[in-house]
């Protein structure tokens, strides 16, 4: 399930970072500390509707232990409508198919809740577990972007996905259909 963060999650959010180091290693930098994940929250939470970033909390449904992270940031409004995607998953359920899930359900609240008309995720060249994710979900590669963002002190080039709201739909049927 997705769901907004609230501060009742800090204790068990930390505890997931802590247990994913080594998973996020260079890709990402999840909130470690309770300052971080307060600061996290009041970037992240608050009026969808007027907000630049959301994020989400994926949780698996039977226990709700944590699953992952999905972030829609620098959200824009008006003709643009768009928004870039950050996500990482929680060991030890990582690779057993419950961030695809996540991602679908989040692409669902982009499109549907935020009436976003295009959602674009970067990912390291480096990183297949994360390509492999938003290709299995349908993204569309667009390009290469060098020296895209610095994470762990240095610049790194990203390769640039997207989903536009007009394709989502057939690729969500899709993705339905094979669960």
């Amino acid at each position: 399930m997705l769901r907004a963060p609230v501060a009742e999650d800090a204790e068990a959010f930390l505890a997931a970072v802590r247990l994913s180091g080594r998973l996020h290693g260079a890709w990402t930098k999840a909130p470690s500390t309770r300052a971080e994940f307060d600061a996290w929250l009041a970037r992240n939470v608050g009026d969808e509707a007027r907000s630049t970033n959301v994020a989400l909390v994926a949780l698996r449904r039977e226990d709700g232990m944590p699953v992952g992270v999905l972030n829609f940031s620098n959200i824009v409004r008006g003709l643009f409508q768009s928004a870039y995607l950050g996500y990482y998953a929680f060991a030890p359920l990582a690779g057993q198919g419950y961030m695809t899930e996540a991602m679908a359900l989040a692409l669902d609240h982009a499109f549907r809740r935020l009436k976003l008309h295009r959602v674009e995720a970067n990912v390291q060249p480096t990183n297949r577990r994360s390509i492999a994710l938003v290709r299995r979900v349908g993204f569309a590669r667009e390009g290469y972007s060098r020296r895209y963002i610095r994470i762990a002190g240095r610049w790194r080039d990203h390769v640039r996905y997207a989903m536009l709201a007009e394709d989502w739909p057939a690729r969500r049927r899709e993705l339905m259909a094979h669960r």
